[in-house]
């Protein structure tokens, strides 16, 4: 029961009423005090928590206070590669940064160098984007670039004391804390009762996190990364699964809202459709989709009974497009489809997180793309991704490929860690399964010893041109795999090694998946400079993501190393450009999330001699007959009714592909107009009028 009081009515109270409200009034007071978070003076000396990827520890996060100052030791490795850094905070009384220094190294090498500073209502601040100024109005949180993931915690204890759990954030935008639910911990005797909550506007998506009874912090969560309160590490595996399902939970709300699954006949009039056989578009027609199948094309003006119309005004459809190195999550899944990449090619995962996901698409729990699924192994030591099955032997590697075919994956993907010894073994029994390999090449081997042990592809450029300029015994599992494309300039492309692995790569017919987008990333790159990549569509995303694209992901340390990153992208296109001249196939995949970076790798390759519609088709109808799936690539009766519809023609500007209206996910129809802003996007083109709904 609860009591308002105002103040008329107070005043005409007999006194003994009037004694029990104000002694009501003030527990209420009370109760508002106690339920406020404790202050920093009361937050432990020391805390330590544990990095977690994959079941295996890999690094972790120290925090020691004294007064009103935090310092922050971050560290991590996987796969080689992981930040490195060092922060001291300064908080005011109210838990806010006043002043703010990181430094350190970021996960691919780039130095951070990030500092924050509120003086008064002057804020100021400088990191890799550049340098900034603010006149701050009203409380705000400063929303770090390049801090570790305890941000999180501090953000907490200034939303957990405000009146609607949210604040203002510099640089820009809004912080919002979401409580989700209790939990309790199941380590020890005495289990400690938790709270699991999630963080809003910082990024595309919310940030899930736990804090203890006394709110403090006890783990960050992820579906695949776990920062735990130390002691507490045999728990991960629970609390990832605990942000997975929250994460579930909110793309599971947006397909309820946003798909369109009619139980009538689906008619795209007026729209000219792209044929991958004649590379042209055809005159203006209508698709007529009939459940999860394209049923006929016909006439524009076309029409039929019990059918929704849609308004293609002249547009152009285009089959749904492959991203052939994914590594999927639910965010990703919705993002491709947007983005009318509708078919991805797992290159490796957590094993429980993709079946999940694959079987919540299947059902149309989730939207997300036809996933084909290839069997990561991974070797063991120091270095290794902690993804797939990890083996410690060849025997190990065979079994895990059986385990693979028997559950039903397409193919293999071997890894830095693995042992070439083992290739030979591992391949041979693959293709008694019919199931292709490919991969990075194993630390200490050479793409050619993966070409002589049956690859069936080669996976990222650079892994095969570092065997043409690494010293024997040089260790690829670090980031020397990408500082070592330094010495690419001076390597003669016409030079017997070169040319032998090319002439292995014909007579193998072995394809390339360069991830090209990437290697423009690592190498061109600049701190304070918009990425090149992202500039057709940077513009359209939340102000977070409009900071980082001005963030180099290497380190480049002077002019010397500067021309030679950029001389090492030149000379990777020109491989590139032989292989294509040579007949080899170009597989286009991302390692980057698909959707506009799929774009984006597609478009690269016009440097290497493909035309807009050659890239279409290579970008569709390729790559499902490359896979197998003859269901699907093209816009014809019978085929999958996977495609997207744009109002411009791609076979002129390939960025066209970018302006897309409305995706068919097998006959389930996605707007982005609608879904975009439940993301913080802008979107880029309006929804299609829609009739008989």
């Amino acid at each position: 029961m609860s009591f308002t009081f105002k103040t008329p009515t107070l005043q005409k109270l007999k006194p003994y009423y009037l004694l029990f409200a104000l002694l009501l009034l003030a527990n209420q007071g009370c109760k508002e005090k106690t339920e406020k978070v404790s202050s920093q003076a009361d937050l432990p000396e020391k805390e330590t928590f544990s990095v977690i990827t994959g079941g295996i520890k890999v690094g972790h996060l120290n925090v020691t206070r004294a007064g009103d100052s935090v310092a922050i030791d971050y560290d991590y490795k996987n796969n080689g590669r992981g930040p490195t850094i060092k922060e001291t905070v300064v908080l005011n009384a109210d838990g806010f940064p006043v002043q703010w220094d990181i430094a350190g190294s970021s996960t691919f090498g780039n130095t951070i160098d990030e500092h924050y500073k509120l003086d008064g209502k002057n804020a100021s601040w400088k990191d890799a984007s550049g340098e900034a100024t603010a006149t701050v109005e009203k409380p705000s949180f400063y929303v770090n670039q390049s801090g570790s993931p305890y941000s999180l915690f501090m953000t907490a204890r200034v939303l957990l004391n405000s009146k609607d759990k949210s604040v203002s954030a510099l640089p820009a935008g809004d912080l919002k804390l979401t409580e989700l639910e209790s939990i309790e911990t199941k380590t020890g005797d005495s289990p400690l009762k938790l709270k699991t909550y999630a963080l809003s506007g910082v990024n595309l998506n919310p940030s899930y996190f736990i804090l203890d009874a006394n709110n403090q912090f006890f783990a960050m969560i992820d579906a695949r990364f776990i920062i735990i309160r130390e002691g507490y590490e045999s728990e991960e595996k629970e609390m990832r699964m605990l942000a997975e399902k929250y994460s579930a939970e909110r793309f599971e709300d947006l397909q309820k809202r946003f798909a369109h699954n009619y139980d009538k006949n689906i008619r795209i009039r007026n729209v000219k459709i792209f044929d991958p056989k004649t590379l042209a578009l055809t005159d203006l027609a209508s698709v007529l989709v009939s459940g999860n199948k394209i049923v006929s094309i016909d006439a524009a003006d076309a029409t039929g009974e019990n059918e929704i119309e849609i308004d293609g005004a002249g547009g152009t459809i285009v089959a749904g497009l492959y991203d052939m190195h994914g590594h999927m999550g639910e965010d990703d899944a919705i993002l491709n489809v947007l983005a009318g990449v509708t078919s991805v090619r797992d290159m490796g995962n957590n094993n429980e997180v993709l079946d999940s996901l694959v079987q919540k698409i299947k059902s149309g729990t989730l939207a997300g793309p036809n996933i084909t699924r290839m069997g990561f192994i991974e070797g063991k030591s120091p270095f290794s991704a902690n993804l797939g099955i990890l083996v410690d032997s060849e025997e190990e590697a065979i079994a895990a490929v059986q385990t693979y075919a028997d559950k039903g994956f397409y193919g293999i993907k071997l890894y830095n860690s693995m042992t070439g010894a083992w290739a030979p073994a591992i391949v041979k029994k693959a293709h008694e399964l019919n199931m292709p390999v490919m991969g990075h090449v194993p630390a200490f081997s050479t793409a050619n010893d993966m070409l002589n042990a049956g690859f069936d592809e080669l996976t990222h450029i650079n892994q095969t041109m570092l065997g043409w300029v690494l010293e024997p015994g040089e260790d690829t599992r670090s980031l020397l795999r990408l500082t070592a494309l330094q010495r690419l300039p001076d390597l003669d492309l016409n030079s017997a090694p070169v040319q032998k692995t090319l002439d292995l790569m014909v007579k193998n017919k072995v394809a390339m998946d360069p991830t090209l987008a990437i290697h423009e990333l690592l190498l061109l790159s600049r701190n304070g400079e918009t990425q090149v990549g992202t500039l057709d569509y940077i513009d359209h995303m939340p102000a977070s993501r409009q900071r980082d694209a001005k963030e180099a992901m290497a380190s480049i340390a002077d002019d010397k190393e500067d021309k030679a990153y950029r001389g090492a992208y030149d000379k990777i296109v020109e491989t590139l450009k032989m292989m294509k001249a040579r007949g080899l196939l170009i597989v286009p995949g991302t390692d980057l999330g698909g959707a506009f970076t799929l774009h984006r790798e597609l478009e690269l390759y016009q440097q290497i001699g493909y035309t807009p519609a050659e890239l279409l088709k290579l970008g569709s109808y390729d790559m499902a007959q490359y896979l197998g799936q003859k269901d699907r690539g093209a816009i014809e009766p019978g085929m999958l009714a996977d495609f997207f519809l744009i109002p411009n023609d791609p076979t002129k500007d390939i960025k066209a592909i970018k302006t897309i209206s409305m995706v068919s996910r097998g006959g389930v129809l996605y707007f982005p107009s609608e879904i975009y802003p439940e993301f913080g996007i802008t979107p880029f083109v309006e929804k299609p009028v829609v009739k008989g709904n």
